[in-house]
């Protein structure tokens, strides 16, 4: 039996609107269709961002819950992971008060931001481990693969917390992910044992893709991170770039996750 991966969409983020894509999804409408789209073409899960009235990066938990409800009943079966990033706006202690307002089955949290407030960091480690939450670690580079082994090493990260998502490139400013970015994250956390995904900034994400459906891992892809397909032409909408990547996955013999919709 072939190896199942699994692909989960990060459909807009945490800074990006309208104007760098129109299928860019921010209202809780626009976000439930997009995550329906692309649980049709293969996304196990999707990574939920929301905004605020003016469009920005929020942490509001209300906002949460309308959006992770409008996911579910429009893509019924689709996992959902929240995001706690703090995208320069927020700090620890926000970023733990959003955990413990809605204790979510899966949420994104940032090493290197949780190191601002070590103490309150402890606390929503525990607080995700005891609420069952599948939490995983944003890792930038091999320092916060060394922070989160210390961290371990420690005790303030339970040592049944091993998911984590490593993120090729950077978005500002703009430094476009590389398929050889991925072994510096590989070999800084060869000893850790991690579950692991990737993620990465511009045109080359579904180069990127491939290299972690073959050495193992799992992919996170959309317009949080890249707006392109391949050739350098824009994306249609998410879906488009979810499709892309499950066909890579199949084309290295793998099986998705999603059971596809059987060919007509």
């Amino acid at each position: 039996m072939s190896r199942i991966f699994s692909v989960t969409v990060a459909p807009n983020g945490a800074r990006r609107g309208k104007t760098d894509h129109p299928a860019l999804p921010v209202t809780n409408a626009e976000i439930a269709q997009t995550a329906a789209s692309c649980h049709a073409a293969g996304a196990q899960a999707t990574h939920l961002h929301v905004r605020d009235d003016n469009g920005q990066h929020s942490l509001d938990a209300g906002r949460y819950r309308e959006a992770m409800a409008a996911v579910q009943t429009a893509a019924p079966g689709m996992d959902i992971q929240i995001t706690t990033e703090s995208a320069g706006i927020y700090d620890v202690a926000a970023q733990y008060d959003c955990l413990a307002a809605l204790t979510p089955a899966a949420a994104s949290v940032s090493v290197r931001e949780m190191a601002r407030d070590e103490a309150t960091a402890a606390r929503l480690y525990a607080l995700a481990a005891e609420a069952g939450t599948d939490l995983q670690h944003i890792l930038y580079n091999a320092g916060d693969i060394e922070q989160l082994a210390v961290w371990m090493n420690k005790g303030i990260v339970p040592p049944q917390m091993r998911s984590a998502i490593f993120v090729l490139g950077q978005y500002n400013p703009a430094i476009h992910a590389q398929p050889s970015d991925l072994q510096i994250f590989l070999r800084a956390g060869h000893d850790l044992n991690l579950d692991w995904t990737i993620c990465a900034f511009g045109p080359n994400e579904l180069a990127c893709a491939r290299a972690a459906l073959a050495t193992g891992g799992n992919v996170r892809v959309g317009f949080e991170n890249n707006l392109l397909r391949p050739d350098g032409t824009p994306a249609r909408d998410n879906a488009e770039l979810v499709a892309l990547t499950v066909n890579e996955g199949l084309d290295l013999g793998l099986t998705p996750s999603t059971q596809l919709p059987k060919a007509c």
